[in-house]
């Protein structure tokens, strides 16, 4: 077999334009070769990778210089929570502005848009939705749960990308209608502090079921250690706190159950809930409501 022809340099190390490798002399020939992946029309890939951002990478010599990766695609590239479901679909959110018609084409989802100043930033080398109208965008598909884990991750303590008034203006601003009302019930409930987006949903389903008297991430002193609950009813002694799949390693399990038993011998009630609860919310309000209500106040 024949070697391949080396692509010139920098085609051979990322995604490349048809357009582009023919103006640099490779022929159309080389561009069929078996080497090279055709993730969308007149585009070519050397590479394997699949997932999401490489799939924004493969677009980006073809895509229009104002435009930009939106909605949960760009929620994706910035690392924002957001349900698996939606975290691995198969089609990029691409926009551009009005009056410019929507991109079309196999694995794209286009959108026409308004855009204003300081909608859009680069992040890794991607041009994405700036981060209050990507949370404006997201208000579409998500959840008030996850559109708060969402807003938290956003405005987190360490290392915010953003701030609570930052959305709140971009809400106010935002021309889309869809998302509204949504976004105004979840402002209330952003919390810089919030360590993990299921916390968060977790924390919103308790807020919006109305129940009172909980602390999050309550710091909790016992004999031997000192522990952080993630929403803790200090009246009643009851922590709730949501286990990931973190959890299940071995290693931590073992620190779990020891962390458990000294919580419980220093009078605490831990509640451990899981994915499957937080999709199930009535019942988990109904079980917390229960639990509390069988407790002594302290």
């Amino acid at each position: 077999m024949n070697p391949r022809i080396p692509l010139p340099d920098p085609l051979d190390s990322g995604p490349f334009s048809y357009a582009q490798a023919r103006a640099r002399g490779v022929s159309p020939g080389r561009l069929r070769g078996p080497d090279l992946r055709r993730p969308f029309h007149g585009a070519r890939d050397p590479g394997t990778k699949t997932d999401v951002v490489a799939r924004c990478h493969a677009y980006r010599p073809v895509m229009r210089h104002d435009a930009f990766f939106c909605s949960v695609t760009a929620a994706v590239i910035a690392h924002v929570p957001l349900p698996a479901r939606l975290e691995h679909g198969r089609l990029l959110h691409v926009a551009v502005p009005q009056p410019v018609r929507a991109p079309e084409g196999k694995g794209i989802r286009g959108h026409s848009v308004q855009v204003a100043a300081g909608d859009v930033r680069d992040w890794d080398g991607l041009r994405i939705s700036a981060p209050e109208r990507l949370w404006c965008e997201l208000s579409a598909v998500l959840t008030v749960p996850q559109l708060v884990a969402a807003g938290d991750y956003l405005v987190q303590r360490h290392g915010p990308h953003t701030s609570i008034e930052r959305l709140a203006g971009a809400s106010a601003m935002y021309p889309g209608r869809i998302g509204g009302p949504k976004r105004a019930e979840c402002l209330p409930y952003l919390d810089p502090g919030s360590e993990s987006p299921m916390e968060s949903e977790l924390r919103v389903i308790v807020i919006t079921a109305k129940i009172p008297g909980f602390v999050a991430n309550l710091s909790i002193t016992v004999p031997g250690a000192r522990y952080r609950g993630d929403l803790a009813f200090p009246h009643k002694k009851v922590i709730v706190e949501y286990q990931s799949e973190y959890h299940f390693d071995p290693a931590q399990r073992r620190k779990d159950m020891t962390r458990i038993d000294r919580l419980q011998a220093a009078g605490w009630f831990v509640m451990q809930v899981n994915l499957n609860d937080l999709n199930d919310p009535d019942e988990l309000v109904a079980r917390i409501r229960s639990v509390l209500d069988s407790r002594p106040t302290v």
